[in-house]
């Protein structure tokens, strides 16, 4: 049970979590009635977002990964863990989204590099 259960610290990592096969949802939280705030630990977050050169990445990065801790105070205990599930698989997304756009900038630079040379 975790009825006191305010807070969490967690990676930021796909399959965390996994599925309940009796209620075929994710039930790791269901309950957890004063479970408000998420913390990341781990590197991986950090490191990404302290890597994207475009400020308006990194800001928004940033309110992604903070938009759980506005959410789970607004919700029932019956929707934390699929709430939870859903933003890590957005956070992951975005990141991945924004490691790719990077990679595609850094390869039109070197090009542009190469030819100028």
């Amino acid at each position: 049970d975790c009825e006191r259960l305010q807070r969490i610290a967690i990676p930021l990592k796909i399959d965390l979590f996994s599925l309940d096969d009796l209620f075929e949802k994710y039930t790791q939280f269901d309950g957890c009635e004063l479970l408000v705030k998420v913390d990341l630990v781990g590197e991986t977050h950090t490191k990404t977002v302290a890597s994207l050169h475009m400020g308006s990445w990194s800001t928004e990065m940033q309110e992604e990964i903070n938009r759980i801790n506005q959410v789970l105070p607004t919700i029932s205990g019956e929707l934390k863990s699929d709430e939870i599930r859903q933003w890590m698989d957005a956070v992951l997304d975005k990141m991945d989204h924004y490691k790719a756009k990077h990679l595609r900038y850094v390869e039109e630079a070197t090009t542009l590099l190469e030819l100028s040379l």
